[in-house]
């Protein structure tokens, strides 16, 4: 008797022990499946076009990851996809699914081109000039996005559809200045604000050729994870994304903590934006609409709205991205087949949301 006492508190215990990692696990499991059954589809689908998909895959491998350069470049597309995933998963924490990322990120931009203008023209110290083009863009992605969340709490408006069509109206505004008032004379070719010039130009992280847009990507998850597991606002948003009516029944300011979350993923994406500009093109003009916004949701999706998981994530698809081309020179298919397989991962990944929950093995019975 006393041995068998023995060996089922034993297996209480592992069930215990199995039962605290068994969430993480699952996680693992299904989003690793979900990889494996959109690497498998995608494989027939070459097939069917006559491609190998051994070669596909092994050209992803090279040209995001087979050497230094290529390493570089990888983190070079992560750097904004780190951002705009941001932008996704912080409204998710409080139950928004806000898909205007992209146009936080324009908005950003936009606002970083124009505030430089009579910044560099004025002669300002780029340090400055640079602190003030960054907040000028965060404030934009902020007002962009919060004002969602307001139309969410205010009047109800569905966020997903209203931030969508705020991403269309940003990138129409952004046109409207570039190709009229504020188009740069010597811009023919591409109409485009004045450059910012080399001075202003935000530099590469010291012995790489990647900016400082993916240190100031990976220093906010950070931020964000803090905010969102540690503190009484995390805890607050969380609270209000299970269950808004217990919320409120218990004094949360719901509409508050809304907006606030909202503001904060379009800051995220306005920073994107504003690196784009200081660090990458040096003005604005059509290359800004780039889909990182859009992205930046299959990003989020994949690392489960989690912060830390992001940057990982993020550099993945930086690596799809930076072999694009050299898929294109070696098995002579479009860049297009790198978004095909990113679709194909987004669909899979919704359609594997149903699986959680499901086996038992995740949560022993002695962990209950």
């Amino acid at each position: 008797m006393a041995d068998g006492a023995l060996i089922a508190s034993d297996a209480r215990r592992r069930g215990i022990a199995l039962g605290s990692l068994g969430p993480a696990l699952e996680v693992v499991v299904v989003v690793g499946g979900a990889l494996l059954a959109s690497a498998a589809i995608f494989s027939v689908f070459l097939l069917v076009i006559g491609h190998s998909p051994a070669t596909f895959f092994e050209l992803v491998w090279v040209g995001g990851f087979g050497s230094a350069f290529s390493f570089q470049n990888t983190l070079r597309r992560a750097a904004p996809l780190v951002l705009t995933g941001l932008a996704f998963a912080i409204p998710a924490r409080i139950g928004l699914t806000m898909i205007g990322a992209e146009g936080a990120l324009v908005i950003g931009a936009f606002a970083a081109a124009a505030v430089a203008i009579p910044l560099v023209t004025a002669g300002l110290p780029p340090l400055l000039a640079l602190a003030l083009m960054a907040c000028a863009a965060m404030i934009a992605g902020a007002a962009w996005t919060g004002f969602a969340g307001w139309l969410k709490h205010a009047r109800g408006v569905n966020e997903t559809i209203s931030s969508l069509l705020l991403t269309y109206i940003a990138i129409a505004i952004m046109f409207f200045f570039v190709e009229g008032a504020l188009r740069d004379p010597a811009s023919a070719n591409r109409p485009s604000t004045m450059p910012i010039g080399r001075d202003y130009m935000i530099g590469a992280i010291p012995g790489t050729s990647v900016h400082w847009g993916l240190a100031a990507g990976i220093i906010a998850c950070g931020l964000v994870w803090v905010l969102m597991s540690r503190t009484t606002f995390g805890f607050a948003a969380r609270m209000t994304g299970g269950n808004p009516r217990a919320a409120l029944a218990q004094g949360l300011p719901v509409g508050a903590l809304i907006v606030a979350c909202a503001g904060l993923a379009g800051a995220a994406a306005g920073l994107a934006g504003f690196f784009e500009v200081a660090a990458v093109h040096g003005q604005a003009n059509a290359a800004l609409v780039a889909g990182y916004g859009f992205t930046g949701i299959l990003v989020a999706f994949l690392a489960r709205q989690n912060p830390l998981a992001i940057v990982p994530v993020a550099i993945l698809f930086g690596a799809l991205a930076a072999s694009g081309g050299l898929i294109q020179r070696r098995m002579g298919l479009p860049d297009a087949s790198v978004l095909v397989l990113q679709g194909i991962i987004f669909v899979v990944l919704l359609a594997s949301d149903t699986l959680y929950g499901r086996a038992k093995i995740f949560r022993p019975e002695g962990a209950r």
